[in-house]
């Protein structure tokens, strides 16, 4: 695969306006990621992963630390393309002078150029140097407005080659008595309903015996509550969407995860299915009690 030309993001811009941001949520699209390479190194560093077979998408972040060093970032992009290996993308990030400002006040850092102290000298410093960069790239992101979900959001529309994850719900019954699922997002304790443990007829099966399961569903008290839960679900679930949330798992715990909880958590599972969820379910305690 040495010979396919590969994809390499040059993530640069005004110091401040959130390159570190989107060096993360790179590496989350599935791209490697190498902060604040010096522009120099970048035909060494390319000639590393063009002979690898590991990296198809790469992504740099380079930034005005090594002021002398940046100057040559043109001549260096310039030359990696013209060697026919690499498809080159510069992203540059822009700020309003009044938001880098803010920012670098909440943070109490300076910009690299203010070695006078003064805020507006360095920024102002910075975006003379970097214009020639500017007017070569190939996007130009202003972050001004943007919150760093936004930004992350924009960033996967650009760039991701991978279609978004569809929203998934996880149903999972578990046991107090075993410790709480520490990946849940909701959590639900049902042990105050009627419990099937002190029936010596129904005590050695679980939830998912028909038996167990009408016990418990039957129930009244079962009955207000799961139709408050659902109910409650059906607002939630929508807005967990609309945040960006991929995954939810919503833990139902009962003592020992053996029959309240499972039967819940059955029920749960069928009916957000029929709301047109994806929803696998998990009871994380059943085996404990259907080993031979």
């Amino acid at each position: 695969m040495a010979d396919k030309k590969k994809q390499l993001l040059i993530v640069t811009g005004m110091s401040g306006a959130g390159k570190t941001v989107t060096a993360h949520a790179l590496e989350d699209m599935g791209y490697f990621v190498v902060d604040n390479l010096p522009p120099t190194l970048l035909g060494s560093f390319w000639d590393l992963i063009v002979s690898s077979d590991d990296f198809t998408k790469v992504a740099v972040v380079i930034d005005l630390r090594v002021k002398n060093f940046y100057r040559d970032l043109l001549d260096e992009v310039n030359s990696l393309e013209d060697n026919g290996t690499v498809q080159t993308t510069i992203v540059f990030l822009d700020a309003s002078n009044d938001t880098l400002v803010a920012r670098y006040k909440e943070t109490r850092r300076l910009p690299p150029l203010a070695s006078s102290g003064r805020l507006l000298d360095g920024i102002e410093e910075e975006r003379q140097i970097l214009t020639g960069i500017r007017n070569r790239a190939n996007y130009i992101i202003d972050t001004s407005e943007l919150t760093t979900k936004q930004l992350k959001q924009k960033l996967l529309e650009e760039f991701s080659d991978r279609q978004k994850q569809p929203f998934s719900i996880e149903v999972m019954s578990f046991g107090f008595k075993y410790g709480m699922p520490i990946d849940a997002d909701i959590v639900m304790d049902v042990r105050f309903l009627p419990n099937p443990f002190y029936l010596p007829e129904l005590r050695p099966f679980t939830g998912l015996d028909k038996r167990v399961f009408d016990y418990v569903m039957e129930k009244k008290e079962t009955q207000t509550f799961y139709a408050k839960l659902l109910d409650l679900l059906k607002i939630a679930l929508p807005g967990y969407i609309k945040e960006g949330k991929e995954k939810l798992t919503i833990a139902i715990g009962c003592t020992g995860g053996q029959h309240r909880s499972v039967a819940i958590a059955q029920q749960l599972a069928r009916d957000l299915a029929k709301n047109d969820y994806q929803v696998d379910i998990t009871h994380r305690e059943i085996s404990r009690y259907t080993r031979k």
